[in-house]
C-alpha cells in the first residue's frame, strides 16, 4: 500500500511543476502570433482537468490507506494480543507498566489461541523450570519405575507356584489341587546404601500374610546392615529362594531350622557382608523365632551365626571357582509357661506326620554344615543340620500327673543330597532361574539366542530326617509313672524333571518315594508312601 501511495504523489509532484513550464513555452509563441486566444483558453481547460484528476487521485489514495489501516487493526486484534493487555488496569485507566496507549512503543507480544486457555503471566518472575521426567521400564527381570536422578527406584515382583499332587500309601491324604504360593510384593532403593522389600502371601492360610518387609543399608559390601521380618539366614536351603528350588519342596533337614512354621521367617535384625570380593560371607543377628511378627517370649533373643567361604572363586581354578562350604550355629531359649512346642513332624509334601510334638523349656542349640558344587549345566548340593530342645521342668501339678520334672533333650538331625543337570547345555546358578538359550515360546530371555525346545532338567535326590525323644521311668514312692519315648526316621527319595518354556514360566514333575522306618512303640507302622507332584510357576 506504501508503493501505492508513493506512486501517485511521485506522479504529481512532476505533472505540476511542468504546467508554469509550459505556459511559459507558449508566451513567445503568442507574440510572435502564433497562438490565439482560443488556443489559450483550450490549454488552461486541459490543466484544470489534469488538477481536477490528480486531486481525484489523491482523495482514492487516502480512501485506500484508511480501509487498509482499519483491516490491519482489526486482524491483530484477534491473532495478536500485547502482554501488557493481560495487565488489570489501574484506577488511572493505564496498564500496569505505566505506559500511554498513544504513545508508540515496543513491546512482546503472545499468541492467543481460541482451545487451551492462556497461561497466567507473572510481570518479573521466571518460570519455575520444569522436573524432570521418571523413567520406566523392563530391565529384563522385572518392570521398573526409577526417577530421572536415579536415587529412587522401585520394581513390583511376585510369583505364583500351583500344584496338584497325588498320594498312595495306608493313611495317605487325598488327591488334590492346591494353591502353594501366590506371593507379591515391592523392591527397591534410595540411593547407592539401601534397599527395601515387602513381600505378601495371598495364599496364606494361617498367620500373618506379611512375608517380608525389611530395609537393607549397605555401608560397604564388607559391611551391611538389615533390620525387620525376613528369613533368619541359617543354613543354605534358606538363602535359596523358592522360584529358584530344584525340586517342588524343600527338603527333610528344612523341618529343623528356625521358625520353619512360619516359612523360615521372624522379626530381627543382623549384620552381613561379602569379604574379599565374595570369597567369604557371613551373617550375625538376633530375632524372636516365634514366626510371623509375633513378639518373643523370652528376654534373651533367637542368636544365628553364618559363614560360607567360596575358597576359588577368585583362582584361576575353572573347576572348582563355584564351589563353596560352610556352616551355621544358632542359640535360643524356650519357655514352656508361654506353650513353646517342639518342631513340627509334617513332611514338606504333607504325606505324613511322622513326629509328634512335645512341650519344651530352656536352651535350644541348631548346628549345620552345607556344601555346593557348581560347573556348567551340573550342580550338587549337600546339608546335614542337627537341634537339640530341652525339657527342663516340664510337667503338670494336676492331681495323677508328674508334677515338675527335667526330662531328656529331644535330639533331631536330618541330612539332604540333591544333584542336577541341564540337558539343554543352560548354566546352572546358585540362587536364580537358568537363563534358557531357545525358549519354546513366550517372551525371548536376555541375551537369548532365538527359538527352540526350551530348557530341560533333569534332578534326584536323597533326604531323611530322625528324631528322639527318650523314655523315662519314674518308680518313686510318691510319683510313680512312665514317659514313653519315640524314636522314628523316614527318609525320602525323590527324581524329578524340570522344564522351563521360557525364562519366566516352570513345570515341574516329582516322582517320591517317602519310607517310616523304625517307629516307635507308639505310632504309625512302617510303609512306604508314594506321592507324584506336578507344579506350574509363573514369576514377574
Amino acid at each position: 500500500m506504501r508503493s501505492l501511495t508513493k506512486f501517485f504523489v511521485l506522479l504529481a509532484s512532476m505533472t505540476v511543476p511542468a504546467l508554469p513550464l509550459l505556459a511559459q513555452s507558449t508566451e513567445p509563441a503568442a507574440n510572435a502570433g502564433a497562438a490565439t486566444k482560443a488556443e489559450v483558453d483550450e490549454l488552461r481547460g486541459e490543466v484544470a482537468a489534469q488538477r481536477q484528476t490528480i486531486e481525484e487521485l489523491k482523495a482514492l489514495v487516502q480512501k485506500l490507506a484508511v480501509a487498509q489501516t482499519a483491516q490491519s487493526s482489526a486482524a491483530s486484534e484477534v491473532q495478536v494480543r500485547p502482554v501488557s493487555s493481560l495487565a488489570v488496569p489501574d484506577s488511572s485507566g493505564l496498564p500496569l507498566d505505566g505506559r500511554s496507549e498513544g504513545v508508540p512503543h515496543p513491546m512482546n507480544a503472545v499468541l492467543v489461541e481460541a482451545e487451551p486457555e492462556p497461561a497466567a503471566i507473572s510481570q518479573g518472575t521466571p518460570a519455575a523450570p520444569k522436573a524432570p521426567p521418571l523413567n520406566a521400564g523392563w530391565n529384563g527381570e522385572h518392570f521398573f519405575i526409577r526417577s530421572a536422578d536415579g536415587q529412587f527406584s522401585i520394581s513390583p515382583y511376585g510369583y505364583v507356584n500351583t500344584d496338584y499332587r497325588v498320594y498312595q500309601g495306608d493313611g495317605a491324604p487325598a488327591n488334590t489341587f492346591l494353591l502353594r504360593q501366590a506371593r507379591f510384593g515391592f523392591q527397591g532403593n534410595y540411593g547407592s546404601h539401601f534397599d527395601f522389600a515387602f513381600l505378601s502371601d495371598v495364599a496364606a492360610t494361617s498367620g500373618s500374610v506379611v512375608r517380608d518387609v525389611y530395609l537393607n543399608v549397605r555401608l560397604r559390601p564388607e559391611l551391611q546392615f538389615q533390620a525387620g521380618q525376613y528369613k533368619a539366614p541359617f543354613a543354605q536351603e534358606t538363602g535359596i529362594g523358592d522360584t529358584s528350588l530344584d525340586f517342588a519342596e524343600r527338603g527333610f533337614q528344612s523341618m529343623l531350622y528356625p521358625s520353619a512354621a512360619s516359612a523360615y521367617r521372624s522379626p530381627g535384625a543382623a549384620f552381613h557382608g561379602d569379604i574379599a570380593g565374595g570369597v567369604m560371607q557371613y551373617w550375625v543377628g538376633a530375632f524372636n523365632g516365634k514366626g510371623y511378627a509375633l513378639v518373643n517370649t523370652t528376654n534373651q533373643p533367637e542368636v544365628i551365626g553364618r559363614l560360607r567361604f567360596y575358597p576359588f572363586r577368585r583362582a584361576n581354578v575353572g573347576w572348582f571357582r563355584e564351589f563353596a562350604f560352610g556352616g551355621s550355629i544358632d542359640r535360643a531359649k524356650s519357655r514352656g509357661l508361654s506353650g513353646d512346642q517342639s518342631f513340627s513332624g509334617t513332611l514338606p509334601d504333607q504325606v505324613y506326620t511322622f513326629f509328634p510334638q512335645f512341650a519344651i523349656n530352656g536352651p535350644i542349640q541348631r548346628y549345620n554344615g552345607e556344601f555346593t558344587y557348581l560347573n556348567g549345566p551340573f550342580a550338587l548340593r549337600g546339608e546335614y543340620d542337627q537341634l537339640n530342645m530341652s525339657r527342663n521342668n516340664v510337667g503338670s501339678e494336676q492331681a495323677g500327673g508328674l508334677g515338675f520334672l527335667s526330662l531328656p533333650s529331644i535330639i533331631a538331625k536330618a541330612w539332604d543330597v540333591s544333584t542336577t543337570y541341564l540337558l539343554t547345555g543352560e548354566k546352572r546358578p546358585e540362587n536364580g532361574t537358568p537363563r534358557v538359550k531357545h525358549p519354546a515360546f513366550g517372551p525371548d530371555t536376555p541375551g537369548g539366542k532365538g527359538r527352540g525346545w526350551g530348557a530341560w532338567e533333569l534332578a534326584f535326590r536323597f533326604t531323611g530326617i530322625q528324631a528322639n525323644e527318650p523314655g523315662l521311668n519314674l518308680e518313686t514312692y510318691y510319683t510313680p509313672g512312665y514317659v514313653p519315648g519315640f524314636n522314628y526316621h523316614t527318609f525320602e527319595y525323590t527324581a524329578g524333571l524340570n522344564y522351563y518354556p521360557n525364562y519366566w514360566v516352570k513345570y515341574v514333575l516329582n516322582v517320591g518315594i517317602d519310607q517310616l522306618k523304625d517307629p516307635s512303640t507308639i505310632g504309625a507302622i512302617p510303609q512306604n508312601y508314594y506321592v507324584i507332584t506336578q507344579r506350574l510357576q509363573f514369576r514377574f
